[in-house]
């Protein structure tokens, strides 16, 4: 099948510079459209939906300003650059603000005006693509296309669509940042429940003497600071699915009050003696194996029994290295719309440090890294954007030692920083393995609450 041709629409009342440009925008392999005057320019725009526009300040009948604005109405994604002569710059910087993609100015450099073009270009495929992506995954959010398409992902997703159809309660097993909560709602959306709501609660984000009141909710009264009813989340799930993130910070009295729910299908809200039924599907989510903490007594046998009716377990990032470079062309694609730039793509050299890097905190630490290196690089991304050798909490002194650093051109403030942040993030990633994951027990040690060190957790990728 032809490749459709990328249209770059030119609009300069002097058809001298038109064809000039023409000749150049096809000599970098687009097909360009001109136009002499705003009128056929706009018809131009709707009949031939140019990637670009290049278009100049001062036009006959409908000026270049009032052009741009119209452009950016009919499509607010469509980068327009601006011709104008070097004295008009004040006025192209004022069309940048008013959303010009950028200016070229009188007489242009061939090679500058092929450079901006092809920048262009590829911005406008960018977020054509992103936003395709993004309606897709709003209508199907398949787990190949968030997660990758390696043969442990085959399998996963094998075994989330046979156990979807079911009700089976589902524990969802994984490290931390692999993706637990992904699965959950694949499940949700591939099963009959799909049209229902989808409830998420972080057993470990709430304390305990609220938590019981979270799921089951509470009446007016039921004790201090209970000023009106609550409605709890699984009435909120009602027809649909909830799920229970860090299912092992429940205590023994929330696991006694959860058994007897799911096995009765009632639940009492707090300060309430009627009973009254859900219909919930509940799946839940651990980064331990829960049969640990089964046998040192922190889990009810009986608990476990019964959300064990289906268990699946996530492989972590490093077992599957063959997604990793869909995973970070995917964040580098959503890192360009969100921070507003246009880094192309990863060097050799990066792309060979990804793949052999441990990936501790598994997709959400690779998100992070991809992030921040989009946010550093120009171009491409390099080995030192990705700066994986502050990531990894178990580098040993000696090799802490034999780093190369660079302070040159910093200050002792920023140095310190570093070291600090790096520092911080090594304690926080060994106490958590020393916890097996256990972020409520972790906070304890560390004696900081819970939503400093989860949201530690978030920022430093772990």
């Amino acid at each position: 099948m032809k490749k459709k041709p990328i249209n770059v629409l030119v609009v300069d009342d002097e058809a001298f510079i038109c064809k000039s440009l023409s000749n150049i925008v096809e000599k970098g392999g687009y097909k360009a459209v001109s136009a002499y005057n705003g009128n056929t320019a706009l018809k131009l725009f709707h009949s031939e939906q140019p990637a670009v526009v290049l278009l100049d300040l001062k036009l006959p009948g409908i000026d270049g300003v009032t052009l741009l604005k119209q452009f950016k109405e009919l499509n607010p994604d469509i980068p327009v650059i601006i011709i104008t002569a070097y004295a008009n710059v004040n006025s192209a910087v004022s069309c940048i603000k008013s959303g010009a993609y950028d200016y070229l100015g009188k007489p242009f450099d061939h090679q500058e005006v092929m450079r901006l073009v092809k920048r262009a270009v590829e911005s406008h495929q960018l977020k054509s693509k992103v936003k395709q992506l993004s309606s897709k995954a709003k209508r199907t959010s398949t787990l190949p296309q968030l997660m990758g398409s390696s043969e442990a992902i085959c399998q996963l997703v094998f075994k989330v669509n046979r156990v979807a159809k079911s009700d089976f309660t589902v524990i969802v097993a994984g490290e931390s940042g692999s993706g637990k909560e992904l699965v959950a709602k694949a499940i949700h959306q591939a099963s009959p429940r799909k049209n229902g709501p989808f409830i998420a609660i972080d057993c470990g984000a709430i304390p305990e003497t609220l938590l019981e009141s979270e799921l089951f909710g509470h009446e007016k009264g039921a004790f201090t600071g209970a000023v009106q009813k609550k409605t709890g989340k699984f009435e909120l799930a009602k027809n649909g699915t909830l799920f229970l993130d860090e299912i092992s910070n429940l205590t023994l009295g929330s696991q006694a009050k959860l058994l007897r729910a799911l096995q009765e299908k009632t639940i009492n809200r707090v300060g309430s003696t009627r009973s009254f039924e859900v219909d919930v599907r509940v799946l839940v989510a651990s980064n331990m194996d829960l049969s640990s903490p089964v046998n040192e007594g922190a889990f009810r046998k009986d608990l476990f029994y019964r959300l064990n009716e289906f268990t699946i377990q996530i492989p972590p990032l490093r077992s599957r290295t063959e997604d990793i470079p869909f995973l970070a062309n995917r964040f580098l694609e959503e890192s360009n719309l969100d921070l507003g730039r246009q880094v192309q793509g990863f060097a050799d050299s990066a792309v060979a440090a990804m793949l052999s890097f441990h990936w501790p905190g598994n997709v959400r630490q690779l998100k992070s890294t991809v992030r921040r290196a989009v946010l550093l690089a120009d171009e491409l991304i390099e080995e030192s954007h990705l700066e994986l050798e502050t990531q990894s909490p178990n580098r040993s002194p000696a090799d802490e030692r034999s780093r190369n650093y660079n302070w040159e051109g910093r200050s002792l403030r920023e140095i310190i920083q570093e070291k600090t942040t790096a520092l911080e993030r090594q304690v926080i990633s060994q106490t958590l393995n020393y916890t097996k994951g256990n972020k409520a027990k972790a906070a304890r040690l560390l004696q900081v609450d819970y939503k400093t060190l989860h949201t530690k957790v978030k920022q430093f990728g772990i």
